[in-house]
């Protein structure tokens, strides 16, 4: 269908809206789109903006099933070709996915608690999800200045950089730049952990200090993380010390800003 006979459908009516008082949801999509501003913009679009908004905000929220096809355009009035191009649109922005048989679902957001220390491999392991990674680089080099600092160590001792794409259930989740000691983790000790290695040898962190910004993805962590050029994503810089104080990690990590939410317990001070 054109962009003209995707202009030509009707919009729901006050009459529709009110049929459909019983399902909140289809409700709100329905009110949204009657006070949709974007005028200029073809249905697929303002059908897609609404439901992208609602899933944003929670309304719709991960794990749960999106409305059908079916539902959507006999509530709507629009096509069915208009409504496939509204979920394609989001399936292709990563906030939905399909399953065989079942229909199609909202990603759920993974959230990541601030005061827990974990590594990449064991959070997913307790959520129930299958980790892997993409290796982008493991070498054995002297440190940087900045990294020398960072560690406590002297700018001849050698340390070993750890790059990955780490993924869940096979979909690109963040990158991952981290340098330790050589002495903590050799590299052939570094299998699918790098924090299994460090605790291997003795040199597992029991604290750590995170500072984290809001960014937007550049040219490469958008094709390293399959998403578009300017997308939101969170810049992390975790620095972890041993139990005597120690320093023996430091990793710069760019996270996914539609796959995460970072969560802080915040307590009153007295």
């Amino acid at each position: 269908m054109t962009g003209k006979s995707d202009k030509s459908q009707q919009q729901p009516d006050g009459e529709t809206v009110s049929a459909l008082s019983g399902n909140p949801v289809m409700e709100e999509i329905l009110l949204k789109l009657q006070h949709s501003q974007k005028r200029n913009e073809t249905f697929y679009r303002q059908l897609a903006g609404v439901l992208r908004e609602l899933i944003e905000r929670g309304a719709l929220r991960g794990g749960e099933a999106l409305p059908s096809e079916r539902e959507l355009v006999k509530a709507t009035g629009f096509s069915r070709i208009t409504v496939r191009k509204a979920i394609e649109s989001l399936l292709n922005d990563g906030l939905i996915s399909k399953r065989h048989g079942a229909g199609t679902f909202v990603k759920p957001q993974i959230d990541q608690p601030l005061s827990i220390l974990l590594g990449f491999t064991a959070d997913m392991q307790r959520r129930g999800q299958q980790s892997s990674s993409i290796l982008l680089d493991k070498s054995v080099g002297l440190p940087t200045a900045n990294e020398a600092l960072k560690l406590g160590i002297s700018p001849s001792e050698q340390v070993v950089r750890l790059s990955r794409v780490r993924l869940a259930e096979g979909e690109p989740l963040g990158i991952e730049n981290a340098t330790v000691p050589l002495y903590a983790a050799p590299p052939e000790t570094i299998e699918a952990s790098l924090y299994e290695a460090l605790r291997q040898s003795g040199n597992m962190p029991v604290r750590a200090v995170q500072r984290m910004h809001a960014a937007i993805a550049n040219e490469e962590e958008s094709r390293l993380l399959g998403i578009e050029i300017g997308s939101p994503i969170f810049h992390t810089e975790r620095h972890s010390f041993l139990a005597n104080g120690r320093p023996i990690e430091v990793t710069m990590s760019a996270y996914r800003g539609d796959r995460y939410d970072f969560i802080a317990e915040l307590n009153i001070e007295h």
